[in-house]
């Protein structure tokens, strides 16, 4: 045991004492940022390590939204620019989501917590094994409502514009809508998150304080909150940070 656990058991319970259950964000968005840099930090880590430590830390994360009474989970997994990055991290990156895809089928928090995978994003950029292997952690799940874990792949929250006009046009196009009945609601039903409420809390690691793409549209009215921890290295202590920020915040709609 590393000397300091006692000290952040301490320092858990300290920020957790005053957190009210009842004011929990019921919808929390996550960029998953820093596991590259994190690998090099480390000096003899791999990069694709950096990204497997990374998905360690999700397991844990989604462990503490369980136990917090957090209903939905958006995180970003990977942007569509991130297919511009060295091919042997991509393709890398894309065994590890089959992987990952695959496991939670099998995966045992998964399942006694009945939380409902989906993935959201441009699907038909990723390999065919890596879409399989999403249907089968999408049907696997299909039928829990405990928690949502909406995992962006393939994601560009402008690209997700594009694509909702698209499917709004069409049905302009075939004489089915009129344009002048466009509402935001209708908007919001075209998503890829449609159906679901809009981020309350979205939090980034790794120090950068920008969007990156990310529910562009959903996240008009979201908290923000920023930390300087790589995402594999991203503690218990951090997410009660960020949800204690958001508990002390006045949340107001508008200017």
């Amino acid at each position: 045991m590393s000397v300091l656990d006692p000290l952040y058991s301490i320092y858990e319970w300290y920020i957790s004492r005053d957190l009210r259950l009842e004011e929990m964000p019921k919808h929390v968005a996550i960029t998953m940022d820093g596991n590259r840099r994190y690998a090099r930090f480390q000096r003899n880590m791999s990069t694709l390590d950096g990204h497997k430590h990374g998905r360690n830390t999700l397991e844990e994360f989604l462990g503490w939204c369980v136990d917090l009474g957090i209903e939905i989970v958006t995180v970003y997994a990977f942007s569509s620019k991130n297919f511009n990055r060295p091919s042997e991290e991509v393709e890398g990156l894309m065994e590890l989501f089959k992987e990952n895809f695959e496991g939670i089928a099998q995966n045992k928090n998964i399942h006694n917590n009945e939380v409902r995978v989906k993935a959201v994003g441009q699907l038909d950029l990723l390999p065919d094994d890596v879409r399989r292997a999403i249907d089968i952690a999408e049907k696997s799940t299909a039928n829990y409502d405990k928690m949502i874990l909406n995992i962006a792949i393939g994601y560009d929250g402008r690209l997700e514009i594009v694509d909702t006009i698209k499917k709004i046009s069409e049905k302009v196009k075939d004489g089915k809508l009129d344009p002048a009945s466009i509402t935001e609601k209708m908007v919001n039903e075209n998503l890829y998150t449609a159906g679901l409420d809009d981020p309350n809390l979205i939090i980034r690691t790794s120090g950068e304080e920008r969007f990156s793409g990310f529910l562009l549209w959903q996240a008009s009215y979201s908290e923000l909150y920023f930390c300087d921890s790589y995402w594999p290295a991203f503690r218990k202590v951090d997410f009660l940070r960020a949800l204690r920020s958001y508990q002390q915040r006045e949340r107001r709609y508008g200017v």
